[in-house]
């Protein structure tokens, strides 16, 4: 019972952590520097995660769905990330002074990009917080090895992210990073667009 439950978690958290979004594109674009900022940004990711996960096994969940949280966290998340996109793709020719500082910031990048992203606060407020309840039905043990669990399928997927891109960068030299850093900085933006819309829609119902 308790294996088919994390069986199941497992692709459920896969599913979210695989989607393309600002984590995914900002890892590849570290990782044209150092194969291990995925692990970074990834620890980063975990000290928003893993108390956000805590607090909603004490019944944070439905504060998260509200709209003006909602609304706020989109604008702001938009903002931050349009910052983040036109910084990449402005020093896009200073690819290597601009990955090395890109790289000593994986952490407070995982951290950051976790808090400001509205979607990740609405998956944990839904999907996740669903997960959650099905976990406390096994203790305090079962929801703690599900947090775990969750997290670590982040970490392999955003590790694997940065050493792909890190073996590419290698590869192909300075155009496989120039590259790397073009597309993600517009992802970036595109994200950016997207969580403004959001939380500009989110504005007019009030």
């Amino acid at each position: 019972m308790f294996s088919a439950f994390l069986f199941e978690a497992v692709l459920i958290s896969l599913s979210g952590v695989m989607s393309p979004g600002p984590l995914t594109a900002v890892t590849i674009g570290k990782g044209t520097d150092s194969p291990h900022s995925g692990a970074l940004i990834a620890i980063g990711h975990g000290v928003v995660e893993f108390p956000l996960m805590a607090l909603i096994y004490f019944g944070l969940g439905n504060l998260l769905k509200n709209d003006n949280v909602k609304m706020l966290t989109f604008l702001l998340g938009g903002l931050f990330l349009l910052i983040m996109g036109i910084g990449m793709l402005k020093n896009i020719n200073n690819v290597e002074i601009t990955s090395r500082r890109y790289a000593k910031s994986s952490v407070l990048s995982g951290i950051l990009l976790s808090a400001g992203n509205p979607y990740f606060l609405v998956w944990w407020a839904t999907v996740g917080a669903a997960l959650i309840s099905q976990s406390i039905e096994f203790g305090i043990i079962g929801f703690l090895i599900f947090t775990i669990l969750h997290w670590l399928c982040d970490f392999i997927w955003l590790y694997f992210l940065s050493v792909l891109s890190f073996n590419g960068g290698k590869f192909f030299g300075k155009i496989f990073q120039k590259i790397s850093f073009g597309v993600c900085g517009v992802l970036l933006l595109f994200f950016s667009c997207k969580f403004i819309y959001e939380g500009a829609n989110l504005f007019k119902l009030f």
